[in-house]
């Protein structure tokens, strides 16, 4: 890989590692044909490390690494970054990416502006900081939404902070293009920890249970922690999902289902007056 690789470009070329089928249903009772059902597979993308999005989705991204047991500056030992291309390390090489990081992995100071950020963390520790002053910790369930306004400086690193065991890490993050009335707004991060995120379940017709985390609006009577106040997420709108086929997420899924699942979700959510 060449010195001039970058995040973006390179998850260009790995979307096409693997293959996801998008669903949508659509039947035709016309009398030309008559009573033929449309094919439900309507079309098949890239799934992997990033995932095709359309507007206001401007970019996702699935992370999964297995990093190792953490040194004392919370990082792999140094002997593992043979071969790899520190600062640019974005080919999985043992399991894990080191990505822009050269000591612990991540993602240090690095600009955003205009958009939002909505990061997912599923297993892991992410350690934020930012040019507002902020810090902190998160990570094992928690997600943060982050609406960058008129700009922030950030930076988002992956601490090994386990010494006896493997620190393995799964996150989402996804970033959502904000209305020209809110691209200057005040930057703003709200923390959605995983004890405050209503799981809300549904059991079907044969009793089988199926749950859904609530991270934006509301299902029924499990309601969203309140979001940023000028995200997506907010103001006079509410959002619903145009198949209600695709609105639940079973629990017996395997995890390249269920990831698409809840990312489909996220995909038919439309904005509606209240």
């Amino acid at each position: 890989m060449t010195k001039s690789t970058n995040r973006r470009s390179f998850i260009q070329k790995m979307a096409a590692a693997t293959s996801g089928i998008i669903l949508a249903t659509k039947t035709s009772f016309g009398q030309n044909p008559s009573n033929i059902m449309q094919p439900i597979i309507k079309s098949i993308r890239p799934l992997g490390f990033q995932w095709e999005t359309q507007d206001p989705f401007l970019f996702c991204v699935h992370h999964e690494d297995f990093f190792p047991k953490g040194n004392d500056r919370m990082g792999p030992d140094p002997k593992e970054f043979q071969g790899r291309e520190m600062g640019q390390d974005f080919m999985i090489k043992d399991g894990y990416r080191m990505y822009h990081g050269k000591t612990v992995p991540g993602f240090p100071g690095h600009p955003h502006r205009g958009f939002e950020t909505i990061t997912i963390v599923r297993k892991g520790i992410v350690d934020h900081s930012d040019s507002l002053g902020a810090s902190g910790r998160y990570g094992n369930g928690d997600v943060q939404w982050m609406t960058a306004g008129e700009g922030v400086q950030h930076a988002e690193m992956f601490p090994l902070i386990n010494r006896e065991e493997e620190n393995p890490m799964e996150l989402f993050q996804i970033w959502l293009n904000l209305p020209k009335r809110n691209k200057m707004v005040k930057p703003h991060f709200k923390m959605l920890w995983s004890d405050t995120i209503p799981n809300h379940e549904h059991f079907d017709s044969n009793g089988k249970k199926t749950v859904a985390e609530v991270i934006a609006g509301k299902i029924e009577q499990d309601k969203a922690p309140t979001p940023p106040p000028d995200s997506w997420s907010s103001d006079s709108v509410k959002m619903k999902l145009r198949y209600g086929i695709l609105k639940w997420k079973p629990v017996q899924a395997g995890p390249y289902q269920k990831h698409v699942l809840e990312l489909i979700g996220l995909y038919t959510c439309s904005r509606a007056k209240s």
